[in-house]
Protein backbone atom coordinates (compact mmCIF):
# COMPACT_ATOMS: atom_id res chain seq x y z
CA UNK A 1 0.00 0.00 0.00
CA UNK A 2 0.99 3.54 -0.27
CA UNK A 3 1.28 3.96 3.73
CA UNK A 4 3.18 1.06 3.54
CA UNK A 5 5.60 2.37 0.90
CA UNK A 6 5.92 5.67 2.74
CA UNK A 7 6.96 3.92 5.90
CA UNK A 8 9.43 1.89 4.36
CA UNK A 9 11.19 4.73 2.92
CA UNK A 10 11.02 7.06 5.90
CA UNK A 11 12.79 4.49 7.90
CA UNK A 12 15.20 3.45 5.00
CA UNK A 13 15.83 7.71 5.01
CA UNK A 14 16.26 7.69 8.62
CA UNK A 15 18.67 4.57 9.16
CA UNK A 16 20.64 5.15 6.17
CA UNK A 17 20.90 8.84 5.98
CA UNK A 18 20.38 9.95 9.85
CA UNK A 19 17.77 12.91 8.21
CA UNK A 20 14.71 13.13 9.69
CA UNK A 21 11.81 12.79 6.89
CA UNK A 22 8.61 14.33 7.49
CA UNK A 23 5.88 12.06 6.21
CA UNK A 24 2.72 12.68 4.82
CA UNK A 25 -0.47 10.96 6.78
CA UNK A 26 -3.69 11.60 5.07
CA UNK A 27 -7.01 10.32 7.10
CA UNK A 28 -10.05 9.68 4.76
CA UNK A 29 -11.62 6.31 5.27
CA UNK A 30 -9.21 5.33 8.02
CA UNK A 31 -9.88 4.24 11.56
CA UNK A 32 -8.65 5.54 14.86
CA UNK A 33 -7.46 2.55 15.58
CA UNK A 34 -5.41 2.77 11.82
CA UNK A 35 -3.80 5.79 12.78
CA UNK A 36 -2.73 5.05 15.98
CA UNK A 37 -0.95 1.88 14.93
CA UNK A 38 0.81 4.29 11.82
CA UNK A 39 1.74 6.45 14.68
CA UNK A 40 3.16 4.24 17.16
CA UNK A 41 5.46 2.88 14.40
CA UNK A 42 6.27 6.45 13.41
CA UNK A 43 7.75 7.40 16.73
CA UNK A 44 9.41 3.95 17.12
CA UNK A 45 11.85 4.61 14.58
CA UNK A 46 12.27 7.83 16.36
CA UNK A 47 9.97 10.33 13.28
CA UNK A 48 8.80 13.56 15.31
CA UNK A 49 6.98 15.49 12.61
CA UNK A 50 4.14 14.91 10.39
CA UNK A 51 2.14 16.36 7.56
CA UNK A 52 -1.73 15.51 8.24
CA UNK A 53 -4.04 15.75 5.44
CA UNK A 54 -7.68 14.55 4.38
CA UNK A 55 -6.52 13.04 1.35
CA UNK A 56 -9.50 11.96 -1.11
CA UNK A 57 -12.04 9.11 -0.68
CA UNK A 58 -10.66 6.08 -2.00
CA UNK A 59 -12.98 4.86 -5.24
CA UNK A 60 -15.90 2.96 -4.69
CA UNK A 61 -15.59 3.98 -0.64
CA UNK A 62 -18.52 5.83 0.35
CA UNK A 63 -18.38 6.26 4.48
CA UNK A 64 -14.99 8.45 5.08
CA UNK A 65 -14.48 6.83 8.57
CA UNK A 66 -13.77 8.77 11.97
CA UNK A 67 -12.53 11.57 10.28
CA UNK A 68 -14.18 13.85 8.14
CA UNK A 69 -11.58 16.61 8.08
CA UNK A 70 -8.08 17.26 8.26
CA UNK A 71 -8.51 19.20 11.89
CA UNK A 72 -9.88 16.11 13.03
CA UNK A 73 -6.77 14.18 12.11
CA UNK A 74 -4.68 17.29 13.91
CA UNK A 75 -6.75 16.60 17.25
CA UNK A 76 -6.02 13.02 17.11
CA UNK A 77 -2.02 13.57 16.45
CA UNK A 78 -2.50 16.37 19.30
CA UNK A 79 -3.72 13.75 21.73
CA UNK A 80 -1.73 11.50 20.96
CA UNK A 81 1.35 13.48 21.49
CA UNK A 82 5.13 13.69 20.39
CA UNK A 83 4.64 15.04 17.19
CA UNK A 84 4.85 18.47 15.45
CA UNK A 85 2.36 18.75 13.03
CA UNK A 86 2.13 20.22 9.97
CA UNK A 87 -0.96 21.43 7.84
CA UNK A 88 -1.30 22.22 4.02
CA UNK A 89 -2.76 25.57 3.04
CA UNK A 90 -4.16 27.29 -0.38
CA UNK A 91 -2.87 30.68 -0.89
CA UNK A 92 -5.28 30.93 -4.28
CA UNK A 93 -8.26 29.09 -2.35
CA UNK A 94 -8.08 25.17 -2.22
CA UNK A 95 -10.46 24.10 -5.99
CA UNK A 96 -13.05 22.70 -3.66
CA UNK A 97 -13.67 25.12 -1.44
CA UNK A 98 -16.95 26.98 -0.92
CA UNK A 99 -15.27 30.09 -0.71
CA UNK A 100 -12.35 31.77 0.15
CA UNK A 101 -13.55 33.14 3.59
CA UNK A 102 -15.00 29.10 3.73
CA UNK A 103 -10.79 27.67 2.76
CA UNK A 104 -9.65 30.50 5.47
CA UNK A 105 -12.34 29.21 8.24
CA UNK A 106 -10.96 25.35 7.30
CA UNK A 107 -6.99 26.90 7.77
CA UNK A 108 -7.58 28.26 11.00
CA UNK A 109 -9.64 24.99 12.48
CA UNK A 110 -6.54 22.91 11.72
CA UNK A 111 -4.54 25.36 13.58
CA UNK A 112 -6.80 25.39 16.24
CA UNK A 113 -6.67 21.98 16.71
CA UNK A 114 -2.78 21.73 17.06
CA UNK A 115 -1.22 22.51 13.97
CA UNK A 116 2.39 23.80 14.70
CA UNK A 117 3.19 25.07 11.00
CA UNK A 118 1.36 25.43 7.85
CA UNK A 119 3.03 24.20 4.24
CA UNK A 120 1.32 26.07 1.44
CA UNK A 121 0.48 24.80 -2.38
CA UNK A 122 3.00 26.28 -4.62
CA UNK A 123 2.00 29.31 -6.36
CA UNK A 124 3.46 31.97 -8.69
CA UNK A 125 1.62 34.81 -7.32
CA UNK A 126 3.43 36.45 -4.48
CA UNK A 127 0.56 38.51 -3.52
CA UNK A 128 -1.62 35.44 -2.89
CA UNK A 129 0.87 34.34 0.05
CA UNK A 130 1.10 37.31 1.17
CA UNK A 131 -2.89 37.80 1.28
CA UNK A 132 -3.17 34.46 3.10
CA UNK A 133 -0.40 35.27 5.62
CA UNK A 134 -2.34 39.05 6.51
CA UNK A 135 -5.41 37.43 6.95
CA UNK A 136 -4.47 34.72 9.37
CA UNK A 137 -2.52 36.98 11.14
CA UNK A 138 -5.96 39.03 11.75
CA UNK A 139 -7.72 36.10 12.88
CA UNK A 140 -4.77 35.13 15.68
CA UNK A 141 -2.84 32.50 14.05
CA UNK A 142 0.47 32.75 14.56
CA UNK A 143 1.85 29.76 13.68
CA UNK A 144 4.62 29.97 11.31
CA UNK A 145 3.55 29.57 7.06
CA UNK A 146 5.93 28.02 4.87
CA UNK A 147 6.36 28.75 1.32
CA UNK A 148 5.86 26.24 -0.83
CA UNK A 149 8.26 26.38 -4.22
CA UNK A 150 7.57 24.34 -7.27
CA UNK A 151 10.38 24.59 -9.49
CA UNK A 152 9.25 25.40 -13.42
CA UNK A 153 11.54 22.58 -15.56
CA UNK A 154 8.84 21.35 -17.43
CA UNK A 155 6.18 24.21 -18.55
CA UNK A 156 4.00 21.45 -20.19
CA UNK A 157 3.73 19.65 -17.38
CA UNK A 158 3.80 22.49 -14.99
CA UNK A 159 0.37 23.55 -16.02
CA UNK A 160 -1.44 20.50 -16.55
CA UNK A 161 -0.79 20.30 -12.31
CA UNK A 162 -1.68 23.61 -11.68
CA UNK A 163 -4.79 23.52 -13.74
CA UNK A 164 -5.86 20.67 -11.31
CA UNK A 165 -4.73 21.82 -7.79
CA UNK A 166 -5.83 25.13 -8.83
CA UNK A 167 -2.71 27.39 -9.07
CA UNK A 168 -2.99 30.56 -11.42
CA UNK A 169 -0.22 30.71 -13.71
CA UNK A 170 -0.06 34.95 -14.25
CA UNK A 171 0.11 35.70 -18.14
CA UNK A 172 3.59 37.16 -17.83
CA UNK A 173 5.11 34.18 -16.35
CA UNK A 174 2.91 31.75 -19.05
CA UNK A 175 4.01 33.99 -22.07
CA UNK A 176 7.65 34.09 -21.21
CA UNK A 177 7.43 30.39 -21.23
CA UNK A 178 6.10 29.76 -24.22
CA UNK A 179 8.18 31.82 -25.84
CA UNK A 180 10.71 29.35 -25.26
CA UNK A 181 8.13 26.19 -26.13
CA UNK A 182 10.85 24.20 -27.97
CA UNK A 183 14.00 25.25 -25.65
CA UNK A 184 13.92 23.03 -22.75
CA UNK A 185 16.48 24.28 -21.41
CA UNK A 186 16.06 27.70 -21.77
CA UNK A 187 12.52 27.09 -20.18
CA UNK A 188 14.27 25.21 -17.25
CA UNK A 189 16.67 28.32 -16.69
CA UNK A 190 14.24 30.69 -16.83
CA UNK A 191 11.76 28.78 -14.47
CA UNK A 192 14.88 28.98 -12.15
CA UNK A 193 15.30 32.52 -12.34
CA UNK A 194 11.65 33.42 -12.07
CA UNK A 195 11.29 31.03 -8.62
CA UNK A 196 14.46 32.15 -6.93
CA UNK A 197 13.21 35.70 -7.33
CA UNK A 198 10.02 35.22 -5.96
CA UNK A 199 11.61 33.17 -3.24
CA UNK A 200 14.15 36.52 -2.73
CA UNK A 201 11.46 38.74 -2.28
CA UNK A 202 9.25 36.64 -0.45
CA UNK A 203 11.98 35.88 2.63
CA UNK A 204 12.67 39.64 2.24
CA UNK A 205 8.93 39.91 3.42
CA UNK A 206 9.09 37.71 6.44
CA UNK A 207 8.32 34.42 4.82
CA UNK A 208 9.67 31.95 7.81
CA UNK A 209 10.69 29.10 5.22
CA UNK A 210 10.76 27.51 2.27
CA UNK A 211 9.32 24.02 1.34
CA UNK A 212 10.21 22.67 -1.87
CA UNK A 213 8.03 20.33 -4.22
CA UNK A 214 11.20 18.62 -6.26
CA UNK A 215 9.07 16.21 -8.08
CA UNK A 216 12.18 14.36 -8.02
CA UNK A 217 14.39 17.19 -10.12
CA UNK A 218 16.46 18.13 -7.17
CA UNK A 219 19.06 19.98 -9.77
CA UNK A 220 16.55 22.59 -9.93
CA UNK A 221 15.94 23.18 -6.21
CA UNK A 222 19.64 23.09 -5.94
CA UNK A 223 20.03 25.42 -8.28
CA UNK A 224 17.49 28.02 -6.95
CA UNK A 225 19.24 27.48 -3.34
CA UNK A 226 22.24 28.74 -4.79
CA UNK A 227 20.92 31.41 -6.10
CA UNK A 228 19.53 32.26 -2.69
CA UNK A 229 22.87 32.22 -1.04
CA UNK A 230 21.27 29.83 1.80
Amino acid sequence: STRERTFATVTMIRQDYDLEAVPHLSCIGSTEAGIREILEDYQKQGIRRIVALRGDLPEGMENPGHFQHAADLVAFIRHFGGFDVYVAGYPEIHPRATSARDDVAHLVAKVQAGADAIITQYFFNPDAYLQLRDELQRQGVEVPVVVGVMPITNFEQISRFSAMCGADIPQYVRRRMEAYADDLQSQYQLGIDLLSRQCQLLLREGAPSLHFYTLNQAEATAAIWRNLGL
